[in-house]
């Protein structure tokens, strides 16, 4: 089981990245996402009338965005579908629950929801979610992930990835990928710390190398 406190989170977290709103209910919350529409750099999370609006920030976006390439890289090496949504909103108005990640896929489900807009009621939740977190959240999103049901979710904390399935409701932390059992997920963090020398995409090139070679010994 994970837990967060959120008086950590008060004194982790510099005030100017977020802004907290409480009792916000959720007619409040719909109408606030539509008057600002799809271009917006900040991100939600809302947790039963508690909003939270976090602004994203450089140490934050970049080890997401390699972690989405690398996560392209494998499914290519595969020769897989994948469904990339970035920051989809996930909700559930009955639950009163929505966050939305920093990047979301749907690999086993890809053929599920190809080409169609994504309705949590009647389609599956995505198949991984990823958080990047620089600065931590006021708000438990592991358990919005958990209420919608999202099977595996990264996150990304001080140079270290780790992996966490959802078991019986609740997140468990292990040392593999539901997605891709074969990932040296340990091996993720150095990637990203070698592409500050290196460049980005020198880093995605020597992480498909290594996807290759590991599946190359897997025949």
């Amino acid at each position: 089981m994970v837990t967060t406190t959120s008086t950590t989170a008060q004194q982790e977290v510099p005030a100017e990245n977020r802004v907290i709103l409480k009792g916000v209910s959720w007619q409040t919350f719909k109408a606030l996402l539509a008057d600002v529409g799809d271009d917006r750099a900040w991100r939600i999370a809302y947790d039963r009338g508690v909003l939270e609006i976090r602004m994203p920030l450089e140490e934050h976006e970049e080890p997401k965005r390699l972690i989405e390439s690398f996560v392209e890289a494998i499914v290519d090496e595969l020769e897989i579908e994948l469904r990339s949504l970035g920051s989809l909103t996930l909700e559930r108005e009955e639950l009163t629950r929505a966050v939305e990640p920093d990047s979301c896929f749907y690999i086993q489900n890809e053929a599920l929801v190809r080409g169609r807009n994504i309705n949590l009621l009647n389609d599956p939740p995505p198949d991984l979610a990823i958080e990047s977190d620089y600065t931590s959240s006021s708000i438990n999103k592991f358990v919005l992930y958990a209420a919608i049901g999202v099977p595996e979710l990264w996150r990304y904390r001080r140079q270290s990835l780790q992996v966490y399935q959802l078991v019986d409701g609740e997140y468990e932390k292990c040392d593999r990928s539901l997605a891709f059992p074969f990932l040296p997920v340990a091996e993720i963090p150095s990637f990203i710390e070698q592409s500050r020398t290196i460049g980005q995409r020198a880093a995605v090139r020597l992480f498909r190398q290594r996807i290759r070679e590991i599946l190359s010994n897997q025949h």
